[in-house]
């Protein structure tokens, strides 16, 4: 059965996307099935990978208020990666889902026939709490957190730890925390490096905290304008080889 993943944090501009785009690219470099699922309505990461929006169908949307299944939305990306894509519509999920039944349970349902096609599924989550982080956190196996070195964003993973329990005692009591992952990290400012040293001091007795920092580089923000992950983009960058060694973390162990 495929390992799912949630990569999520409630603040914008934490590397989500990235990370779910390159680490995809860097598990299907290792020979491993990955299935990307954007539950994000900006749909940054389906319009990285190519994908023309506006007259996109089905999409999570459509699976999540039920109406298509996740197999048909699937489109494919690069060799070993897929995507289940996302545009606009899904911010209306939001407002469906709250009278639905086990609403919570829409996306975990939705992967369960085709969780043994893949060996990763990797879920890029809104920045927010809502109904749609909540149905990426149940069907979850684990969430990966990545967090840009500075004061307020640490403190923000303090609320997000909290908002995982809740999701552990109420909805999934099986979802782990994968790892903290440093992302956009300028090791030029003392800022940077003070604030990691204290996010591993603070947490690093709690979660994991991953050895593999990736650093601030402008390639991550040519690489989806060309809809190809850093990997194919600038392979030899110094993102692309974080993004490989993260993969080998997290496949060591699967």
């Amino acid at each position: 059965m495929g390992r799912c993943i949630a990569i999520a944090n409630q603040k914008g501009g934490s590397g989500k996307t990235t990370t779910a785009r390159s680490l995809a690219s860097a598990l299907a470099e290792r020979g491993r099935r990955v299935l990307l699922v954007d539950l994000d309505p900006q749909a940054s990461l389906s319009e990285g990978c190519g994908l023309e929006l506006h007259d996109l169908e089905p999409t999570t949307y459509q699976v999540l208020i039920g109406s298509a299944r996740l197999a048909d939305a699937v489109r494919p990306v690069e060799p070993g990666v897929e995507i289940a894509p996302a545009n606009i519509h899904l911010s209306a999920a939001e407002l469906q889902l709250v009278n639905m039944n086990r609403r919570e349970d829409k996306l975990r349902n939705a992967l369960k026939p085709i969780r043994d096609d893949y060996d990763f599924i990797l879920i890029d989550c809104p920045p927010s709490f809502g109904l749609l982080t909540v149905n990426a956190l149940s069907a979850a196996d684990s969430v990966l957190i990545p967090m840009t070195c500075d004061y307020y964003t640490m403190l923000g993973v303090r609320l997000l730890l909290e908002t995982v329990r809740d999701i552990q005692v109420e909805v999934n009591p099986s979802l782990t925390i994968e790892g903290l992952l440093p992302t956009r990290f300028d090791g030029r400012t003392l800022h940077a490096r003070e604030i990691l040293d204290r996010t591993k001091q603070a947490l690093g007795s709690e979660i994991r905290v991953f050895d593999t920092i990736v650093r601030e580089s402008v390639r991550f923000k040519e690489s989806p304008i060309t809809s190809r992950s850093i990997l194919s983009y600038a392979g030899s960058s110094s993102g692309a080889h974080a993004y490989r060694a993260l993969a080998e973390e997290i496949d060591r162990h699967a």
